[in-house]
C-alpha cells in the first residue's frame, strides 16, 4: 500500500513538472515578451494576424522536433562540435517545414519569404537545444518545445493582430492560409482603425513597445504581491513568536511565584 502511495506520488510529481515546463514558455518565461528572443521575425513578419500564425505554426513545427532530436542525440555529440551539429539538426527541419509551406501554402511562403530560411539562426530554437534539449529527455524536451513555440505564436498573432486592425479595421483570414473561406473574424469599418503607419515597422516597434510595457508591468505587479503576501506572512509569524514569548514568560513568572 505505501508503495502504491509512493508511486502516485511519484506520477503526480512528475505530471506538476510536465505541466510546469509546458506553461513556464507561454506567459512566465514568454520568449518574445519576457525574454525578448526572436524579435527579428516578430518585426517582419506581424503585419497580419495570419502572417504572425503561420510564422508560429513553422516554429513549432520546427523546434518541436529539433528539440526531440537533440534529446536523442544529446549523449553521441562530442561537446566540440555540439553547436554545428544542432545547427544542422535545425536547418533540416526548417528546409523540410519550407518545402511544405511552398507547396501548401504558397501565399503565406511569399509573404514570410526570407524569414523562413532564417528559422535556422533563430536563437529561440538554439537556446531552447542547447540549455534545455541538450539536458533532459525526449518527453519533457517536446514538452517544452511545444510550450516555448506555442508563447512565441501567441505572442506573433497578439502584435499581428494589433497592428493589423489598427492598420485596416478588420482581422481577415484566409489570405495567406490555405483556407476554404475568405474573410473577417472583426471589421470595424471606421476610418479611426485605418492608421496604414501600422503595417510598416514603425507601426511594429510602437505595437511591440506597447505589450512589452503591458507585460512588464504585469509582471511588476505580480512581483509586488507576492512581496506583499510575503511580507504579511513574516509579520504574523513575528506576532506569533513574540506572543509565544509573552505566554511563556507568563506561564515563568507564575511557576516562580
Amino acid at each position: 500500500m505505501a508503495q502504491k502511495q509512493t508511486a502516485k506520488k511519484g506520477k503526480r510529481k512528475k505530471d506538476l513538472h510536465a505541466l510546469a515546463v509546458f506553461t513556464r514558455g507561454i506567459i512566465r518565461e514568454n520568449s518574445l515578451f519576457v525574454l525578448l528572443l526572436g524579435m527579428c521575425p516578430a518585426l517582419a513578419v506581424t503585419s497580419s494576424l495570419e502572417t504572425g500564425f503561420g510564422m508560429g505554426l513553422l516554429v513549432i513545427f520546427v523546434l518541436t522536433l529539433s528539440n526531440i532530436v537533440v534529446s536523442l542525440i544529446r549523449k553521441a555529440i562530442p561537446e566540440e562540435i555540439r553547436i554545428p551539429a544542432y545547427i544542422v539538426v535545425i536547418a533540416t527541419f526548417v528546409t523540410i517545414v519550407g518545402l511544405l509551406t511552398e507547396a501548401f501554402a504558397p501565399a503565406l511562403h511569399e509573404s514570410l519569404g526570407i524569414f523562413i530560411p532564417l528559422i535556422v539562426v533563430n536563437c529561440l530554437i538554439m537556446e531552447r537545444a542547447n540549455n534545455f534539449a541538450s539536458k533532459n529527455n525526449v518527453v519533457l524536451s517536446a514538452i517544452d518545445g511545444i510550450g516555448v513555440a506555442l508563447g512565441f505564436m501567441l505572442a506573433l498573432m497578439l502584435i499581428g493582430g494589433t497592428r493589423e486592425f489598427l492598420a485596416t479595421g478588420a482581422l481577415a483570414y484566409g489570405v495567406y492560409l490555405p483556407l476554404p473561406l475568405e474573410g473577417s473574424i472583426i471589421n470595424a469599418g471606421l476610418t479611426l482603425f485605418q492608421m496604414e503607419v501600422f503595417v510598416g515597422p514603425a507601426g511594429g516597434f510602437i505595437v511591440i513597445g506597447f505589450w512589452l510595457a503591458v507585460f512588464k508591468a504585469f509582471e511588476l505587479y505580480n512581483k509586488r504581491k507576492k512581496k506583499e503576501a510575503r511580507d504579511r506572512w513574516i509579520e504574523k509569524k513575528k506576532k506569533e513568536a513574540a506572543e509565544r514569548k509573552r505566554r511563556k514568560a507568563m506561564e515563568s513568572a507564575g511557576g516562580s511565584a
